[in-house]
């Protein structure tokens, strides 16, 4: 399926860019994504799900009990209960006591279905952007194309981490120091990135990153293949947890 999908990411000179009916200036920090031979979809309003209606679907997902979760996130059940009907909106500091004991980044309470498009153009000031302790998420497309890619950029402060727990999800990843540091785990593999190195590996091997350098890092990554009704991005927005090393302390 891939030979008809192409993504072309401008990062320093000019182009254009032609598609089908399209003909687009493409300048440095722009992005297009295209599926040659899908069909576009019809616009579709923005449906927002609602807080406590995500938090069961999260619980019950992980067949777990109101009383377990509670326990797990230090909560009262009669807080979770008021939550998932909708009575009391939580506040960000319990939001992120419950995605962690769900193991699950802050942004799985606000999903979202956008609409899907064939061919997606993004200036490079118009990107979704994601503020996370000790980072930033910029979306490059991939939340609106209607093929199973989505790539996106994470810009990293010093200790930055993707949380204490291994990353798993459906499909195929791909990751690109632009700048700074990075380190990634993979399995019982630990590799160390400097600006140009590149990463590719199967998504269902349990992953992790962090940045060890005393910079800013930035990273693209490409992810793909996944499962329709999955989001893997998200597993990325880290809960902002610093890890220091021996190194980093002196």
């Amino acid at each position: 399926m891939f030979e008809n999908l192409f993504v072309i990411a401008v990062l320093q000179i000019e182009v254009r860019g032609d598609v089908p009916n399209n003909s687009t200036i493409l300048k440095a920090g722009d992005l297009i994504l295209t599926f040659s031979e899908a069909r576009m979809c019809a616009d579709q309003m923005v449906k927002t799900m609602d807080v406590g209606s995500r938090l069961r679907e999260l619980r019950t997902e992980r067949s777990l009990s109101m009383r377990t979760l509670a326990r797990l996130s230090g909560l009262s059940t009669n807080a979770l209960s008021m939550i998932e009907r909708g009575k009391t909106s939580p506040s960000v500091s319990t939001l992120y006591k419950l995605a962690e004991a769900l193991e699950v980044p802050i942004t799985a309470f606000f999903r979202t279905e956008p609409p899907k498009e064939a061919i997606v153009f993004r200036k490079a000031n118009k990107r979704s952007r994601v503020e996370f302790q000790r980072g930033l998420w910029e979306g490059l497309g991939g939340e609106s194309f209607l093929g199973r890619v989505e790539p996106f950029m994470l810009t990293l402060e010093r200790g930055a981490t993707s949380g204490p727990h291994g990353l798993v999800h459906s499909g195929h990843e791909f990751v690109i120091c632009l700048d700074g540091q990075l380190e990634y785990e993979v399995e019982d593999e630990r590799f160390s990135f400097k600006p140009g190195d590149n990463l590719l590996f199967a998504s269902k091997l349990r992953h992790r990153w962090r940045n060890p350098g005393k910079t800013v890092a930035k990273v693209l990554f490409v992810l793909s293949g996944f499962a329709l009704d999955e989001r893997p991005s998200e597993y990325h927005l880290s809960y902002g947890k610093q890890e220091m090393t021996t190194e980093q302390a002196e």
